[in-house]
């Protein structure tokens, strides 16, 4: 392959990507993401602390679903 299709395989796959994160950006808001039960939120005064345990492992799930389906030959 030349150079000039390597690069403009590269310039659409970069812009999927940043598609992709302004929609994530855009709906992050209507998704529950970060406010699921089993979410530790200790707060009291002047302290708060959060932390997205349920959230975490949700997104882990589904990026190994997402890495397992994509690396499979």
């Amino acid at each position: 392959m030349n150079w000039w299709m390597e690069t403009g395989r590269f310039l659409i796959l970069a812009g999927t990507i940043i598609i992709a994160v302004g929609l994530i950006f855009l709906l992050a808001d209507k998704i529950p993401i970060g406010k699921l039960p089993g979410d530790i939120r200790i707060g009291g005064g002047r302290f708060k602390f959060y932390f997205p345990l349920t959230t975490s492992i949700l997104i882990s799930l589904i990026l190994t679903i997402i890495i397992n389906f994509f690396s499979r030959k």
